[in-house]
């Protein structure tokens, strides 16, 4: 992982590491996607850590137009795609539904009396 340099922190930059709950990165379209609406609140890709993380960077004074973004750009959001409630609740119902459809193909196939 690259550290912070000197000159990125004495330059007054902002730093943040946006995280997907896939390997959503590894796909060119996605990671491709990403960087356009990061770059819309001028933040540009620091580090590729692995296909879930991202590292990007921006000048703090990016702020000032924070407000002039279009609707629904949120220069902060750290999560891209699904967010993790949101994935762990269709994660879940996967799973269940996987052990209900086997318990009722068992049941099914089992001769009764």
């Amino acid at each position: 992982m690259t550290t912070y340099g000197s000159g990125d922190l004495s330059q007054d930059w902002e730093f943040k590491i946006v995280r997907a709950n896939t390997h959503a990165f590894r796909k060119r379209k996605h990671l491709e996607r990403l960087l356009a609406e990061e770059a819309q609140a001028g933040w540009v890709m620091v580090e590729k850590f692995d296909n879930t993380r991202i590292r990007f960077k921006r000048p703090r004074q990016a702020r000032l137009n924070d407000a002039t973004l279009p609707p629904g750009v949120d220069p902060y959001r750290v999560h891209y795609g699904m967010s993790p409630g949101a994935f762990g609740a269709v994660l879940l119902l996967t799973i269940f539904g996987s052990i209900g459809a086997i318990l009722l193909a068992v049941f099914l196939a089992v001769p009764h009396k």
